[in-house]
């Protein structure tokens, strides 16, 4: 059979904007039956009708398409026009099925089928990839005309590529069903009518309020409150998440859709304006709702057609895509897409103080009750004057007398951390509302400063209370200072949270180490914390230490210079602010040199003790750095930064206690001779043996490991061949970290190899040392973690001692075989890692130190040392810190000649070279993905 040519479709006035003609069925429909004529049995039918409507379909996508990326920030009418989009595609399905398909001229009553939306799509609301929920409803018994209706429809749906979510039930079994599943419930709730019998969609109505809705409204709130808390602790449980899932995350779009669905089931109501006359919010707070589902409803809109799937994951990858899609630019010093990470922290914020509102309104309905974790303790305590508990909430007795004295928004967040009593939705609400009340004269007043550092400083764990005045925005109104970091994402993978979020956590890590909860894991510091230390001063240095960042200017200098002036505002005395300002500028110095540098350096520890210059200044910075970094986020602390900082604090407080002369070479080398000996006699050496052993190694040996190290080299190197590899590999649980000593017969460019061998079984290398003896082996020990940052585990040491060994005997060249497996993971590929290659002459006496600063990759290590040994670079040792997909590789460096790299023209050369060997690295790992036909 020949077919009829499919003509072009008739225009009419687009019923949305981008809208098609294929919104409009009386001009639609008439031409689609029209292009049908002639065809032979369903299957063409049903190919006839799904052609025209891909074409169809693809016209009118992109015209909404194209309105929006003209719009890019207002989902609105988007979400909008997919749905009407989605609803004109299923009518004339729908239409086809029933005329065309199954004619049916007199339909019983059971036959009176009706195609409803349910969900988010019956909401009216889809983004480009949403599925497609539909419900197909008969009055009872499903008929076979009924099935065959439904069974074409869903082939023509299927064919058009559309993701359907379907159910065929009777309306029996909605109601049945709907009282069994909260989740098919919520669906019914939003079901709309698209095409079919209405009157078998409003008898579906009728019945689910008057059987169902009406009689079951605490339990459909309690139920939907208890999925939210699941859904958040799923996806967190923290609003400032930094890959946030725009639909299931806290403060995301299904938390705003919760509001909706339980005041729709208690109220009826079909549009969220409705809940201000309800008494829910104020037309402000409906405004907040309104410009939060809007901005919500774009960047998920947006996800989706860059993903071109359901995306609701805002991956870093994703979240710079999203950002230059909404029109987000680059300004003062700060990305693009963290300007826009800082909007979206926003919207979510508001989010949960909407929640909050709402849930206080269902109270005062007594159709929610808030839990009460604290009740039997708070209630023992009296609450000051002005102050009462409401529902087991601080509130204030009457708010014009609470707004008369703006010491009371202060109070209020004091009195609750006092007594232990969580703040009630209508004090929030009061706070948030009036602000402005916190002016200059209120942010100089001595009291209100002194309720805010007894805020701090006096209960025991200002945690709670700083986050809610934080999230209410008291937190930047009393330090305008502050306000820039609210709710600033930094744009790593280093760091777990936002700015403000981040400087809260590391006061919730203060504030337990000096509780005492940490003596087991943080020794030093908790006994810091227990001497005399002037708690204002580290207080507020833990608080402000961040605030200078998202400025051009370095956050450090910038931050310091903010904190003087919020503590001479604050009435500090001059050597307390001269300490803070001191502090932060230097907030990175400790964790630099312990992570960046080697320790073991004399000249390394003169450098840092000179600057810290009192016992005094080390141990306040010593606590902030160790609160700096545990705040940082889940997984960043462990036990080897932990003894990198204990060391460098045992040997800086040792050096100022008892003068830096302390900190020589010709000192530590006796000390650690000395040490050798004792423990080698123990082990029953014979004293030849010892001496040999003792004069076997350089200078450069001695102080740099620790003795049970020089131990195992010592047994490792009796009576070895110039043939022979030897291998040690140790667990060393206290530095969480794998030890692997190698000795073998020296040859140029060993340390590349084993660092080669290391990479090849995906093991991260946090520190590394090679010496050679005055007898020709090298002596080579690596500390090494696996992908968790843990020691490996015992049964995988043989596969990594079998691989080193093959590397080592030439079976396997690292070059070739890391190649494949060196690409930075696609979620890093949006970070922008400048490599910068340093020199510094002055920071050892003996060594030049070569900094690499740059993106991290497996073969990364292996690639430098390559570059540095065919350069004749002999290295002594190399230290490795990482951060997120941010590496920074120092190495201890001497030439051919065992000589510093003096000449400028030299280390120029030798610079390039390094950069080169990184950019050459990256070019071929991403020519073995396109070898090998993608990312392993």
């Amino acid at each position: 059979m020949t077919g009829i040519p499919v003509q072009p479709l008739p225009q009419s006035a687009p019923a949305l904007p981008g809208a098609h003609s294929l919104f409009s069925p009386e001009t639609f429909l008439p031409h689609l039956v029209a292009a049908l004529e002639g065809a032979e049995g369903a299957r063409e039918i049903r190919s006839r009708t799904v052609a025209i409507l891909t074409r169809a379909r693809a016209e009118a996508l992109a015209d909404i398409v194209t309105g929006f990326q003209s719009h890019p920030r207002a989902a609105r009418e988007t979400v909008r026009a997919i749905a009407s989009l989605t609803d004109a595609t299923v009518r004339a399905i729908h239409h086809v099925a029933v005329t065309v398909l199954h004619p049916q001229t007199n339909p019983t009553d059971a036959e009176r089928l009706a195609v409803l939306a349910i969900g988010g799509y019956g909401r009216a609301e889809m983004a480009p990839q949403s599925d497609v929920d539909l419900l197909f409803l008969t009055p009872w018994k499903v008929s076979g005309w009924a099935e065959s209706v439904v069974e074409s429809m869903l082939y023509m749906l299927w064919d058009l590529k559309l993701k359907v979510g379907q159910s065929t039930r009777t309306i029996d079994d909605c109601l049945r069903l709907g009282a069994g599943d909260i989740t098919i419930r919520t669906s019914l709730l939003e079901h709309r009518l698209i095409c079919g019998f209405a009157d078998t969609a409003e008898t579906l109505r009728d019945r689910l309020w008057g059987e169902l809705f009406d009689n079951s409204v605490p339990e459909f709130i309690e139920a939907k409150l208890v999925e939210r808390a699941e859904r958040h602790r799923r996806q967190g449980g923290q609003r400032y998440v930094l890959e946030p899932n725009v639909k299931e995350g806290k403060g995301g779009l299904r938390d705003l859709q919760t509001l909706y669905w339980i005041a729709k089931y208690i109220h009826r109501v079909d549009r969220a304006v409705e809940l201000v006359d309800l008494g829910f919010f104020t037309k402000e707070e409906h405004l907040t709702f309104w410009q939060a589902e809007d901005f919500l409803w774009a960047v998920r809109c947006h996800l989706h057609l860059i993903a071109g799937r359901p995306s609701d994951q805002l991956t870093f990858d994703m979240q710079v895509e999203v950002a230059r899609a909404m029109g987000y630019r680059d300004q003062g010093g700060r990305r693009a897409v963290e300007i826009f990470m800082q909007e979206y922290f926003t919207q979510a914020t508001r989010v949960g103080e909407l929640t909050r509102v709402f849930l206080v309104a269902l109270e005062a309905r007594h159709l929610y009750k808030a839990p009460i974790l604290n009740g039997f303790f708070s209630r023992r305590k009296r609450v000051r004057a002005g102050f009462k508990v409401d529902r087991g909430r601080l509130n204030y007795a009457d708010e014009a007398q609470f707004l008369s004295d703006p010491l009371n928004i202060l109070w209020l967040f004091e009195e609750a951390l006092r007594t232990g009593i969580l703040l009630h939705p209508d004090a929030m609400r009061s706070v948030a509302a009036n602000l402005d009340l916190i002016d200059d004269r209120v942010r100089q007043d001595p009291v209100a400063v002194r309720i805010f550092l007894d805020l701090l400083l006096k209960h025991g764990n200002p945690e709670r209370s700083l986050r809610r005045m934080n999230e209410l925005g008291v937190l930047a109104a009393f330090i305008p200072e502050f306000a820039p970091v609210v709710a600033m994402m930094q744009f790593n993978v280093y760091h777990h949270y936002t700015v403000d979020e981040h400087l809260i956590q590391c006061v919730a890590a203060l504030s337990a180490i000096e509780r005492g909860e940490e003596i087991a894991d943080l020794p030093t510091v908790s006994r810091i914390m227990k001497g005399k230390l002037n708690r204002r001063v580290i207080y507020l240095a833990v608080l402000l230490h961040d605030i200078g960042k998202g400025r051009a200017e370095d956050h450090s200098i910038l931050g310091a210079r903010l904190a003087r002036r919020v503590c001479t505002r604050f009435g500090l005395d001059p050597d307390e602010i001269e300490t803070i300002e001191w502090l932060i500028r230097n907030h990175l110095l400790m964790s630099d040199v312990a992570q960046k540098r080697d320790i073991s350096d004399p000249r390394t520890l003169r450098d840092f003790a000179k600057v810290v210059k009192t016992v005094k200044r080390l141990d306040l910075l010593t606590v902030l750095t160790v609160c700096d970094i545990r705040g940082v986020g889940p997984g960043t602390w462990n036990n080897w930064k932990a003894v990198l900082l204990r060391r460098l604090h045992s040997e800086t407080e040792h050096a100022l206690k008892n003068g830096l002369e302390e900190l020589n070479r010709d000192r530590r080398t006796g000390e650690a001779k000395r040490s050798l000996r004792h423990l080698l006699t123990a082990k029953g050496w014979e004293p030849k043996a010892i001496k040999g052993e003792l004069g076997r190694h350089y200078e450069s040996y001695w102080p740099s490991l620790p003795t049970e190290t020089q131990f195992v080299f010592a047994d490792l190197l009796r009576e070895l061949t110039d043939d022979e590899i030897r291998i040690d590999l140790h667990p060393d649980v206290d530095r969480d970290a794998t030890r692997a000593a190698f000795v073998l017969a020296d040859h140029p460019g060993i340390f590349s190899r084993l660092a080669g061998a290391i990479a090849l079984v995906g093991a991260n290398i946090v520190d590394a040392r090679t010496y050679t003896t005055k007898d020709g082996f090298a002596t080579a020990v690596f500390w090494m973690q696996d992908g968790d940052g843990h020691p490996y585990a015992d049964e995988r040491l043989p596969r990594l001692r079998k691989m080193i060994e093959r590397t080592l005997r030439g079976e396997i060249v690292p070059r070739e075989a890391l190649a494949g497996r060196d690409k930075p993971r696609k979620r890093d590929s949006a970070f922008r890692f400048p490599t910068h290659v340093t020199f510094d002459n002055e920071a050892s006496d003996v060594y030049t130190v070569i900094e690499v600063d740059t993106r991290d990759r497996p073969g990364l290590l292996y690639d430098l040392t390559r570059t540095l040994a065919e350069n004749h670079i002999q290295i002594s040792s190399a230290v490795i810190a990482t951060f997120g997909a941010q590496v920074v590789d120092t190495f201890y460096v001497k030439d051919m000649f065992g000589l510093k790299l003096h000449q400028q023209h030299r280390r120029e050369a030798l610079s390039k070279k390094l950069q080169q060997a990184i950019k050459d690295g990256a070019e071929r790992a991403e020519k073995a993905e396109r070898r090998l036909g993608g990312p392993f």
